[in-house]
């Protein structure tokens, strides 16, 4: 299920109410949903998330990525996230390719490495090549 990219942020496909526990338990102080609602039927709604998290003293954060991509906006809205969690982010969508995807982004856009990013989210199993030149020109090593 879940995949750790770092010390700072793992990913994971869809979770429910009930894997916030334990998500909780692993020391994970914020939890960021980038799937939008009703994406796929059936799927928990951010709000019931969004309750059980912040019952137990969990962040949470909505950046819905729809497949149109990714905007300045989500990329700016992660990364202050990921600057203000008081540790470990747990990020999750569909498949967890989009929380990736927007934590390379988002890391970039405060000076990360892009291949040190793409390097970490291959260890992760997640192949973020096509954003490459994305992250070269957020990183400002374009």
């Amino acid at each position: 299920m879940m995949r750790k990219i770092d010390e700072t942020i793992s990913v994971a496909p869809q979770i429910s109410p009930a894997d916030i526990v334990e998500i909780a338990r692993a020391g994970f102080t914020t939890i960021v949903n980038n799937r939008p609602d009703d994406e796929e039927v059936g799927q928990p709604e951010g709000d019931a998330i969004r309750t059980v998290a912040e019952t137990l003293g969990l962040t949470y954060v909505a950046i819905p990525i729809t497949h149109a991509g990714f905007s300045a906006n989500q990329v700016e809205a992660m990364a202050a996230v990921m600057d203000a969690s008081a540790g470990p982010v747990f990020a999750y969508c569909r498949s967890g390719t989009r929380s990736c995807n927007l934590w390379a982004l988002a890391s970039a856009s405060r000076g990360g490495d892009p291949a040190a990013l793409t390097e970490k989210a291959a260890s992760a199993g997640y192949d973020i090549a096509g954003i490459r030149p994305m992250l070269d020109a957020l990183s400002g090593k374009a």
